[in-house]
């Protein structure tokens, strides 16, 4: 009974492997190309929180491309990782670090957010193009620098891990899973709902607030600071930058679990049926957190109102002018 159950999951595991994964290949490749093209318009770069989102789907796209396509050919039994160690070493050093910074963006685009919002003007000075830049290039050193450990730690060929190309040591396993857990998932969660929260708080504050003069109640018009097309596109990016977050938490939280879960009861500590659990839901996740980087476009058209809307079709447009052409 158990060797018929291992041999199901390990099934099922393959069949997502050959099917899920390149439905979520294309559809990532696609969506974080339009991202790209899209929120590199104009109109749009110019805006501190669009040029985090054309950042964060850049990166993600990276991601997919170099970090997918092995989790294809797994599921065909031809994953080049399970037997050659620079590929192996090199592809989980790419999307743990990718991971890492595309994340990161999306928690410093809730704080430009919640500055944005505030109803401070030293606040509101603060989300400005050139700070933005400036922390998208620490993002990247900081991401690159966290998971450099990889290229000693891991390697292919090991039999018992729930996947061949993996950590060589007990001391890598955890170095890298606590660093992935909390650097890469709980902490930039975490101040993202914080943020977020704040933000919320923020933009009910400034709808509500009231003066009083000469006993009569008056609305103070915040957006007086900023034009009526900038407002409308803060709200919808506001709008966007929840849904993901809400995403991100549904889709990162089951690999952390996970993670945290093999650090304290690792690979081979129980029966071979308990293994293949563990596999099988390492597989999942891996999955999930591919899923992630793949379904930014599609939130922000959906939570991206007319902004977006219009954005892609003044894109489409300027590629049939240049088609015509």
């Amino acid at each position: 009974m158990s060797n018929k159950s291992i041999e199901s999951l390990e099934y099922i595991s393959d069949q997502f492997n050959r099917y899920l994964a390149p439905s979520i290949f294309l559809f990532g490749i696609m969506g974080n190309i339009m991202n790209c093209l899209v929120l590199s318009q104009r109109t749009l770069r110019s805006n501190p929180c669009a040029l985090l989102f054309l950042a964060s789907s850049f990166i993600g796209l990276i991601s997919i491309l170099l970090g997918l396509p092995t989790r294809i050919l797994a599921g065909w039994h031809a994953d080049p990782t399970t037997t050659i160690n620079w590929i192996c070493k090199t592809r989980v050093f790419i999307v743990f670090s990718t991971r890492t910074m595309s994340i990161w963006l999306i928690t410093l685009a809730t704080i430009d957010r919640w500055l944005i919002s505030s109803i401070n003007i030293h606040r509101r000075q603060m989300s400005n193009l050139k700070n933005v830049k400036r922390e998208i290039f620490i993002t990247i050193i900081l991401s690159i620098l966290s998971y450099i450990h990889m290229f000693p730690c891991y390697g292919a060929n090991n039999i018992d891990a729930p996947l061949k190309c993996y950590e060589n040591t007990a001391g890598c396993l955890l170095m890298t899973d606590l660093t992935y857990v909390l650097f890469s998932i709980i902490i930039p969660l975490i101040l993202m709902i914080i943020f977020g929260l704040l933000t919320i708080s923020h933009v009910h504050r400034i709808h509500t607030r009231v003066a009083y003069v000469d006993n009569t109640v008056r609305t103070i018009d915040h957006s007086r600071h900023v034009n009526q097309n900038s407002k409308k596109t803060d709200n919808h990016l506001l709008r966007m930058l929840l849904l993901q977050i809400f995403s991100l938490i549904v889709l990162c939280i089951p690999q952390a679990v996970q993670k945290l879960y093999m650090t304290f009861k690792p690979f081979g500590s129980g029966s071979k049926l308990e293994d293949a659990i563990k596999i099988f839901l390492y597989n999942i996740d891996i999955l999930l957190a591919f899923m992630a980087s793949a379904m930014p476009f599609y939130i922000y058209v959906l939570a991206g109102g007319s902004v977006i809307r219009k954005a892609s079709i003044n894109l489409i447009r300027l590629i049939q002018r240049k088609i015509a052409c």
